[in-house]
């Protein structure tokens, strides 16, 4: 992804969505379930229902960028969230999209 800053706020959509859904529709699902603007610079995740794609949204110097995902084995992890979103950062969105599943990892004390 061409991101230059990567403090910007990232939101998973945690229920699985259609992944025939482009832009305006990406867009529109970010605004209606995830209630934040499509076009605030702020990152939107989407898993389709296998959990074997993914998509990113976000907007970036005057447009809508898309970054897509396919398996080829395996799937991403299941995260459960109530509310239907969640904050991730920019490590567990890089864990996310690299099989690791930091909610099960432990972490190691540094001597």
């Amino acid at each position: 992804m061409l991101l230059d800053n990567l403090s910007v706020n990232i939101w998973l959509y945690t229920e699985p969505v259609d992944m025939r859904k482009q832009f305006d529709g990406l867009a529109a699902l970010a605004q209606s379930k995830l209630g934040c603007r499509a076009n605030s610079g702020e990152l939107f995740v989407f898993i389709n229902r296998k959990r074997t794609q993914m998509k990113v949204l976000y907007y970036n110097q005057g447009g809508y960028c898309l970054w897509s995902k396919r398996l080829e084995r395996g799937h991403y992890q299941r995260l459960q969230h109530g509310t239907g979103k969640m904050a991730l950062d920019w490590t567990q969105l890089q864990c996310l999209i690299g099989g690791i599943h930091w909610q099960k990892a432990t972490r190691n004390k540094r001597l």
